[in-house]
């Protein structure tokens, strides 16, 4: 601080003046919707020093418009299930910001599905969309449906009824949802095939995450597991580590989880635990991951059913213990704010070199400033986990291409694109004068490139 010329402690204290104004601001507008401040105030506290050198961004109020969605769309959806009885959900559309292209983001059905988890979602999105290099703006959305024990015809009633409001909304050049929790192929194929009827035509780059049969990309399923080791990987090398020999946790055992685990062992670690939301599983001589395929992708059944495989084993009902297990690389992948400050404090107890996210935003703020004050390499979501949205943008060119790409060709762009998401927040943090932050890295870098393109685009 010392050394700041008169005229840059000037422009440092305006610029934190205004961070501040509209936080509160964005606070009092949003007073109940805790997971979007969160949300917000991490992304604020990165962006302090940008302002600073870009007075451009005050002048042209980017914070303030970029803190407000496009639009928030709130909808009843009816149907009914096998017994005829008739059910009510609640469904959103978040269209956050498309500077940069049509909107993009995930559906997500879960029971804790309301407008500030949408909102945070959307808003995250805006910045990891904006990382990829690719041309898309951002969105979520989803319902406060939980698919857990619905039968195949209870979902596709489900999904139709969702669609017949949600398809006023959407479009290939306007707003191109894909899967996120709850949310795989079978409900995408659902929404897909009534979107085209509603429409009467076939608008193949309407949703994303299709089966490969129906347009969509291969490697799709892989991409947001994968795209996280790829990047935590680039973050490894550059300190002389590796996954080779190393101890992983990983939390959760969804797609993200799972292929995270795979991509993890191929590159010669040991993944020695997983989690559901009902407990984890510890293997010490390695998770065999062709049975947790076997218990979460075709049986559908709970985690612990490892057991009946691996006796040897141990289940903890807990899930949230499972940051309690010594490893040399943690990666959260269930969802957010699973690992709190406490958990943070456990895992560098036990020796933690790495901690890489896969679901979005399961960190507190207090756990990753935990991690970062203990000296852990820290990969935050919007970053590592932006493989998935990524192969996204992927399967929307095809579409537009009438063409299909091999799964080698789809990795080596996915990897390709990892590669340069860690270069942009490695050289945003070393400009803005904190290297090796790559959560600050990642925010400016993806904010960057999004207010550039506000500023190109006038006041609207």
């Amino acid at each position: 601080m010392t050394n700041l010329t008169p005229r840059e402690l000037e422009q440092r204290k305006r610029a934190n003046d205004y961070v501040h104004e509209v936080y509160e601001l964005v606070k009092q507008r949003n007073s109940n919707e805790t997971e979007f401040l969160q949300a917000t105030r991490e992304i604020f506290d990165s962006l302090r020093p940008v302002f600073a050198q870009h007075p451009e961004y005050i002048r042209d109020g980017i914070l303030e418009r970029i803190t407000e969605p496009d639009r928030t769309i709130s909808f009843r959806v009816a149907w009914e299930d096998d017994q005829g009885k008739v059910h009510v959900n609640r469904g959103f559309r978040v269209q956050f910001n498309s500077d940069l292209g049509p909107y993009k983001g995930g559906l997500r059905f879960h029971p804790s599905v309301n407008n500030s988890i949408m909102k945070f979602l959307a808003f995250e999105q805006i910045f990891k969309n904006a990382l990829t290099g690719q041309p898309i703006g951002a969105g979520k959305g989803g319902a406060d449906f939980d698919p857990k024990g619905k039968s195949d015809r209870e979902i596709m009633r489900f999904t139709q009824s969702f669609m017949t409001e949600l398809h006023k909304y959407i479009g290939p050049d306007e707003d191109v949802p894909a899967g996120d929790i709850g949310v795989g192929r079978r409900e995408i194929g659902y929404m897909f095939g009534h979107y085209n009827r509603l429409n009467g035509g076939y608008e193949a780059g309407v949703l994303t995450g299709k089966h490969p049969d129906s347009g969509g990309s291969l490697g799709r399923t892989e991409a947001t597991g994968y795209g996280l080791v790829y990047f935590v990987d680039e973050m490894l090398r550059e300190h002389e580590l590796s996954f080779q020999d190393s101890r992983v946790v990983v939390s959760g055992s969804g797609n993200v989880s799972t292929y995270a685990m795979e991509k993890a062992m191929e590159l010669g670690s040991t993944v020695i635990a997983c989690s559901d939301s009902g407990g984890y599983i510890y293997d010490e001589t390695g998770i065999d991951l062709d049975v947790v395929k076997q218990i979460k992708e075709v049986d559908k059944k709970r985690i612990y059913e490892y057991l009946k495989y691996y006796p040897e084993a141990t289940y903890v009902e807990d899930c949230s213990k499972i940051w309690e297990l010594p490893c040399d690389i943690a990666l959260p992948c269930a969802t957010q704010n699973e690992l709190d400050e406490e958990s943070a404090k456990a895992l560098v107890a036990n020796g933690v070199k790495a901690v890489g996210e896969g679901a979005n935003m399961p960190s507190s703020i207090e756990a990753i400033q935990y991690f970062q004050k203990k000296g852990v390499l820290f990969a935050p979501a919007k970053a590592a986990n932006a493989g998935g949205v990524a192969v996204s943008a992927m399967e929307m060119s095809q579409n537009s291409m009438r063409l299909s790409w091999t799964t080698e060709e789809v990795d080596e762009r996915l990897h390709g694109v990892m590669k340069n998401i860690y270069d942009s927040c490695t050289n945003a943090a070393n400009q803005y004068g904190e290297p090796g932050n790559l959560v600050m890295g990642a925010n400016i870098a993806g904010f960057l490139k999004v207010a550039n393109a506000m500023l190109t685009h006038g006041i609207h």
